[in-house]
């Protein structure tokens, strides 16, 4: 057998393992959509019950739509509940595997809602480099984006505003505390984690919830052995 049969062979046998990484999508995605809509519910509100806990929370309605400091949409009732149980029931159904390519649109959607309209004006990252020759936006520098020079800048002079603060802490704070659960970072705010799930759900959207790992699956090999 030459190399090539063998790599013709490895594939094959490899193919049959394909439906992990989806799988591992799902899975990094999940908690990440259920605990965005379940905090735009009223769920885990004590002084909320019956079907008044289904609703969306009102502060969530109100920076739906207010102009001044929420995203000015119209109709934020409705899209404050769709939002809300889109993510909190499209994160379960990514768990278990179920309409995963159905439910990615919609969240897809939500995504691309949340970096235009949320996190749009914060740039790229979603928290600042503080060391220009480690950040990514140096190798885009590279290409001549004028948007890299200035997110490297952003970077040096975050740096220089982030280790003052730690002198502020050094002197004046319990830093064997304060640092005891991990450093303090710059947030930006921006669209790269909006960016990312959207990426990962487009993947599922084509390549589907995983062969074995999804209930998707099985039910699919139900209805092929039916017909």
């Amino acid at each position: 057998m030459n190399l090539s049969s063998l790599y013709q062979s490895f594939i094959q046998q490899l193919s049959k393992l394909d439906g992990i990484p989806a799988l591992l999508i799902r899975l990094y995605l999940a908690p990440v959509f259920i605990i965005a809509g379940y905090s735009k519910l009223q769920l885990g509100n004590p002084d909320v019950s019956g079907l008044a806990s289904l609703a969306a929370d009102p502060n969530i309605v109100n920076w739906f739509g207010n102009t001044e400091w929420g995203l000015g949409l119209p109709f934020p009732a409705l899209l404050a509940n769709l939002a809300a149980w889109t993510e909190f029931l499209g994160g379960w159904l990514l768990i278990i595997g179920l309409f995963t390519r159905l439910i990615s649109i919609p969240l897809m959607f939500t995504m691309v809602v949340a970096a235009t309209s949320v996190h749009a004006d914060n740039g790229w990252f979603a928290i600042t480099p503080t060391n220009p020759d480690t950040s990514p936006a140096k190798m885009v520098s590279w290409l001549g984006f004028e948007s890299a020079e200035q997110s490297i800048e952003n970077s040096e002079e975050t740096s220089v505003r982030l280790n003052k603060m730690r002198d502020i802490l050094d002197e004046n704070g319990n830093t064997n505390w304060l640092y005891e659960n991990g450093n303090i970072v710059v947030l930006n705010n921006g669209i790269e984690f909006a960016v990312t799930y959207f990426i990962m759900l487009l993947a599922l959207f084509f390549i589907g919830a995983g062969r074995f790992t999804s209930v998707d699956h099985f039910v699919r090999a139900r209805f092929l052995s039916a017909d």
